[in-house]
């Protein structure tokens, strides 16, 4: 829905000068006619549209481009939102977050913020490992969500996972330096590693 300057020559057959050209564009768009849209993909080639038209995506980015720049600002401010509300309510839905962000957010997000924008935000979350997507119980932590719904939490750090000779009983056992296959300690006689095969 939109033209670039040299097309409108080329298309028309129009044989009038650059400056004309420029001057006539240029008072179109104080007059408030037409606009001028940048092009992500290539930014020198501005394309003119009239005001009354949004550009596609492919021309303007996308919800996270801005006069055709990334808007790294924006996506910080509603990444530091999606978290905040996580860590102040513990568990959180993605429409809970919509909710409240649209509720005490107009002054940072004065444009709103979609849904989709949200779910992007939390799925880079999950990839970033900030937040965990989790299903509620309805228990706990999770009462104020309904069973079954996808929510999100905070990863808990300094949690770390257990290593890999720590989850058998060999990897903690006291007597593993005197533990032989033939000697008075040894696998076949141990009582906690009976009872961890026997788990």
């Amino acid at each position: 829905m939109g033209i670039w300057q040299g097309d409108i020559k080329r298309e028309k057959n129009i044989h009038i000068p650059d400056s004309l050209l420029k001057k006539t564009l240029k008072m179109l768009i104080t007059k408030n006619l037409i606009k001028e849209v940048v092009n992500v993909h290539n930014k020198s080639k501005k394309l003119l549209m009239a005001t009354d038209f949004e550009p596609s995506k492919e021309i303007s980015g996308g919800e996270w481009y801005t006069d055709g720049k990334f808007d790294t600002e924006f996506i910080g401010a509603l990444s530091d939102a999606c978290l905040s509300n996580i860590r102040r309510r513990k568990v959180a839905t993605c429409d809970g977050i919509v909710g409240w962000i649209r509720k005490v957010g107009s002054d940072v997000f004065p444009g709103g913020v979609s849904k989709g924008q949200v779910e992007q935000i939390l799925k880079n979350l999950v990839m970033e490992n900030k937040v965990q997507e989790v299903t509620s119980t309805g228990f706990g932590d999770f009462e104020s969500v309904p069973v079954g719904e996808v929510c999100y939490r905070l990863v808990k750090k300094g949690a770390g996972g257990v290593g890999a000779m720590a989850s058998i009983p060999c990897g903690v056992c006291p007597r593993i330096h005197s533990c032989t296959p033939d000697g008075v300690i040894s696998p076949m006689t141990c009582q906690y590693y009976q009872k961890w095969l026997d788990f």
